[in-house]
């Protein structure tokens, strides 16, 4: 039905807030995108983008970059880009984001 994810900043402990995420189809590339937001203060977006997207490859752009410089930090990733396939089939996809300025890991999460 849906992608939601969440994100963790490393170097505080704490959900990255105010983290600005785009949702892309790989046909579209760097063009428009299916959804634009920003994280909340728990470090969640749920859903993002349509409430019910078709099976098919997307890509999750993650703007760590702005998100450490607000913040004060260098970085040495100023994206974090997430290729996925989502099963559609009513499944709910939770992508889980642990961050820090000079590294990231991610798995396939469940709420």
């Amino acid at each position: 039905m849906s992608i939601s994810v969440r994100v963790l900043d490393s170097t505080s402990g704490r959900p990255a807030s105010g983290l600005a995420i785009s949702l892309h189809t790989p046909e579209h590339g760097d063009g428009p995108s299916l959804a634009r937001v920003r994280t909340d203060e728990a470090g969640r977006v749920d859903p993002l983008g349509p409430a019910l997207l078709p099976r098919g490859a997307y890509r999750l752009v993650f703007a760590t970059g702005e998100y450490f410089r607000e913040l004060g930090f260098e970085t040495h990733y100023t994206e974090v880009i997430l290729s996925v396939h989502y099963p559609g089939d009513a499944v709910d996809l939770h992508i889980p984001l642990f961050l820090s300025p000079f590294s990231y890991s991610t798995h396939r999460g469940s709420r």
